[in-house]
């Protein structure tokens, strides 16, 4: 449980409607076929064609995914060109698609410890091998566990 703080604990006096950054994040990026193509940048993909067969959709949606994750700043486009091709574009990740990542493969481990099915994947570091995890950690470092979690409103500067 996250408990509210401040003036948020009073749950009648205000409404997270059309303020909330989950709300707003799911309004841009809540389509299965969005996140699956961010899956996919995350894997090494940046062509049309690889994002579509990979994630199974038509063209048509395939580029109208790539266009929004475009829009909204999480892929950009950078032209190449392959010896007596014409040139194209591939997609490649900008910051705020790198820092979407976590949210991506924590809704990976939540899938593979709580859904049916074979979970063989695991998230690994890279330079010692261990499995690797999504969690939260406060600004001084600690890892903050559920029952620690709170939320209060800043004052805007």
């Amino acid at each position: 449980m996250t408990f509210l703080q401040g003036v948020l604990a009073d749950r009648e006096k205000w409404s997270a409607v059309g303020e909330c950054a989950i709300e707003k994040t799911m309004a841009v990026l809540g389509t299965k076929s969005a996140m699956l193509i961010l899956r996919e940048a995350y894997y090494g993909t940046t062509r049309f064609d690889d994002f579509a067969r990979r994630v199974g959709i038509t063209k048509a949606a395939t580029s109208a995914r790539l266009a929004e994750l475009v829009e909204l700043g999480l892929l950009t486009r950078r032209p190449y060109q392959e010896p007596g091709q014409r040139s194209r574009e591939e997609y490649v990740l900008t910051q705020a698609g790198i820092d979407f990542m976590p949210v991506i493969w924590a809704m990976f481990e939540w899938g593979r410890q709580h859904l049916p099915g074979h979970n063989r994947l695991r998230l690994t570091h890279l330079g010692c091998g261990a499995e690797a995890s999504v969690e939260i950690r406060c600004a001084e470092g600690h890892p903050v566990s559920p029952d620690e979690l709170g939320m209060r409103l800043i004052k805007p500067r």
